[in-house]
């Protein structure tokens, strides 16, 4: 069964064009012109992932991503503007997982949905894991969830991803560039910022002091390693 795509952006030209080019990839393909018809066709498609456009009428892309991201954890790419990058940053934080600036190709665009899709399936194919205990926070690998007192505490998908690659991987020093790799599944192109977004929301979430990290330590130069807590 042919995976369900969201498209949206009030451009009818692009939306049009990219409606017609996923179907050629032999994508289902839904559309919305603003955010509050975006969130109507999301709950009632429930979509295998979102293309969503920052600027929108209605409701901004930026809220979408919050709204969306509040109910799933379905994969979000961001449509963004080349001197948009604080809202880059936002719609990383809020739990998107990607980002496309414009102008962009069909290809390259379509390489990176393939790429969210092949991760989720890897994942889903994990065998499951023990949960990891991080002091005052234990993450359960098997359940893709982070727990604080027994308490499930909200954690963006790919943030949890990062973290999971990390306490798998011990002591091992990983470049921004891999963990593009290993994480997002692909070439970002140097586009590194993501990653230390999310190793600032995580250190957040799982650190007692989040200026002074005892966990995911930054290696100067290089890059970021997960030690276990002695």
């Amino acid at each position: 069964m042919a995976r369900t795509i969201l498209v949206v952006d009030d451009e009818s030209t692009l939306r049009e064009t990219l409606v017609d080019a996923l179907e050629v990839e032999g994508f289902r393909v839904v559309a919305a012109a603003n955010g509050r018809e975006a969130l109507l066709q999301f709950r009632a498609e429930r979509p295998d992932l979102v293309l969503l456009d920052l600027m929108l009428p209605e409701l901004s892309g930026i809220e979408v991503c919050r709204i969306i991201r509040a109910e799933s954890g379905v994969p979000i790419v961001m449509l963004t503007a080349k001197d948009s990058e604080l809202d880059k940053v936002v719609g990383l934080e809020l739990g998107a997982d990607d980002y496309v600036t414009k102008p962009f190709s069909v290809r390259e665009l379509s390489a990176r949905i393939r790429a969210l899709f092949r991760r989720s399936e890897q994942q889903a194919a994990e065998s499951p894991s023990p949960i990891v205990d991080l002091g005052g926070v234990q993450a359960d690998l098997a359940g893709h969830r982070l727990l604080r007192d027994g308490q499930t505490v909200p954690m963006k998908p790919k943030a949890f991803e990062l973290l999971a690659f990390l306490l798998r991987h011990p002591g091992q020093v990983f470049t921004r560039d891999q963990l593009l790799e290993h994480v997002w599944g692909y070439d970002y192109a140097g586009e590194t910022r993501t990653v230390d977004v999310h190793i600032h929301w995580l250190r957040s979430q799982i650190e007692p002091d989040p200026s002074t990290p005892q966990l995911i330590h930054t290696v100067r130069g290089v890059g970021y390693v997960f030690r276990r807590p002695t």
